[in-house]
């Protein structure tokens, strides 16, 4: 007799989702009964953890990955995680073990009351069958649902007393389906936007997370030499969609409505591709465009173009729309734009390391295709001044702003490329709310380098508070971490370095090694 157990699993083998990432209690005890030997279980210590971990895999992958929580409890810890999840289009398709379904009404201890609704807004898609017989199908659903544009995270509960039920006839069907999405705007539209392009006098590119995500971004690169447009990525910047040091690259935008009028006043023509439009952080009002520009976006999310504030937006697939648009526009006469000077060497002068020197020092040291997974918030323009990002697939950074991801999807990215050196620069505010990650890098050996920026305060934070006149709030400041000593605990060799020389001795021990290590740096604060 096939079982729902033994049928989902053939789902999950069949589409790919052989990692399965979770903390289990007993309601999901049944369903990792007899654990298959072709699939492998990550444990995480937090359901934080867990979901930052399939997140960080996920968006290294690009494929559909597998998350196991427990009930609601589990499910209420990894919701800080998930909103970064929904905002990056990661597809994560995250099961929750429900009570037995004769208990569900009486709520007995870890019964998931009304559990489709507790993962809302921050999912695509929610469900719990309605019948054990149900489960196989649902879970392909699942699957499916967080594959197809635009791509997010799902949720399914699933009594546990199901898993042992014998499947439905037919189920065999459900592991061999593919569901396809195809998405090229018509000759027509594409003829207009191209001849809006070619036409333009001053035209400028503006690229979100979604051109890396679909591994857009040689075409990005085709594009904006091919009509001189300097590109910018668009702002909350989560991905690294254009190499930094292309003549075109123009760096990040601002995250304020009057910031990016100003930054792209000039310009009569502005394309806004793999973005919304726009991910504003800071309160700064202004006109939404420069006067006499004209916008066209165009995204694979429904939701973001119609919520636009302004602008002309055409929803289609990110990687055949670049395609098409490089063979339709004409070859500009314009001068390629000249390439950004390289900030100067910060000369150090004793006492806290600048952070900037590490960037340097980051820089000169690391492999050209390392993937950089940061969630150090103060320091994200000296990082992007300073560091080369060429590869597709190079940069990851909470997507919602919602901290304790770094650690996690570090390892989680690590684990999806193991060919890659990943290195997380977090902050030590930051690092705490994901800190149970490093005990999973130890455990299963996965050599992330995790580099520690501390200085004592919520950096970011201590910015907006003076931005706001707030700066006598209370809570701004985290000393007294140590945070090789934890790093020991867990398991992860750790050192602090204090000079620009122990560094760089401890950064090329780190990636000459094939162990997690975590590097300790004393820091001064600077602004974002």
């Amino acid at each position: 007799m096939k079982t729902v157990h033994s049928a989902s699993y053939d789902i999950l083998r069949e589409q790919g989702l052989t990692t399965i990432f979770g903390n289990p209690g007993s309601n999901e005890l049944p369903f990792l009964k007899g654990f298959p030997e072709d699939f492998r279980y990550i444990l995480g210590l937090h359901e934080g953890a867990v979901v930052g971990m399939a997140d960080g895999f996920a968006l290294a992958t690009g494929q559909p990955t597998f998350v196991n929580l427990h009930a609601a409890a589990g499910t209420g810890n990894g919701m800080g995680a998930l909103t970064n999840a929904w905002y990056s289009h990661s597809p994560l398709v995250i099961t929750a073990g429900q009570q037995v379904r004769s208990m569900i009404g009486v709520e007995a201890m870890l019964a998931n009351v009304d559990a489709a609704q507790l993962p809302k807004p921050l999912v695509k898609w929610s469900h719990e069958p309605a019948s054990a017989q149900d489960v196989p199908r649902t879970l392909s659903q699942a699957i499916h649902m967080a594959s197809l544009a635009p791509r997010g995270p799902v949720y399914v509960s699933i009594p546990y007393d199901d898993w042992a039920c014998e499947a439905p006839a037919g189920v065999e069907h459900l592991a061999r389906r593919q569901v396809l999405s195809a998405g090229l705007p018509s000759p027509a539209q594409l003829q207009q936007l191209g001849e809006r392009l070619s036409t333009a006098r001053n035209p400028v590119l503006v690229l979100g997370p979604d051109v890396d995500g679909s591994r857009s971004n040689g075409l990005a690169v085709q594009l904006a030499e091919k009509l001189r447009m300097p590109a910018w990525v668009a702002p909350s910047a989560s991905r690294c969609p254009f190499p930094t040091r292309h003549p075109c690259f123009r760096g990040v935008l601002p995250a304020a409505i009057a910031g990016i009028s100003r930054s792209l006043a000039e310009h009569d023509l502005i394309l806004v591709v793999g973005a919304p439009v726009f991910r504003y952080h800071q309160f700064a009002p202004g006109a939404y465009l420069p006067a006499g520009a004209e916008l066209v976006h165009i995204t694979c999310d429904p939701g973001e173009a119609a919520r636009a504030p302004m602008g002309d937006a055409l929803v289609a697939d990110i990687a055949l729309t670049l395609e098409a648009l490089v063979g339709v526009v004409r070859q500009s006469e314009r001068p390629l734009p000249e390439a950004l000077p390289r900030p100067a060497t910060i000369v150090e002068e004793g006492g806290l390391l600048r952070p900037e020197t590490v960037f340097d020092l980051i820089d000169q040291l690391a492999p050209k295709d390392t993937i950089y997974v940061k969630e150090s918030t103060s320091t994200v323009g000296a990082f992007w001044q300073r560091v080369e990002m060429r590869e597709p697939g190079s940069y990851f950074f909470p997507a919602a702003g919602g901290l304790g991801f770094g650690l996690p999807a570090a390892v989680g990215v690590q684990l999806a490329t193991p060919e890659r050196r990943v290195v997380a620069i977090i902050g030590d505010g930051s690092a705490n709310y994901g800190i149970t990650a490093l005990w999973t890098a130890a455990q299963y050996g996965i050599p992330v380098v995790f580099i520690i920026l501390k200085n004592g305060t919520y950096g970011a934070l201590r910015w907006f508070a003076d931005v706001l006149g707030v700066s006598d709030a209370p809570g701004l400041d985290v000393p007294g971490l140590d945070f090789c000593a934890i790093g020991r605990g867990y398991g992860v060799h750790s050192l602090q370095a204090n000079t620009a020389g122990e560094f760089a001795a401890a950064f090329s021990e780190a990636l000459a090694g094939q162990r997690p290590v975590l590097i300790e740096v004393p820091t001064l604060t600077i602004e974002p």
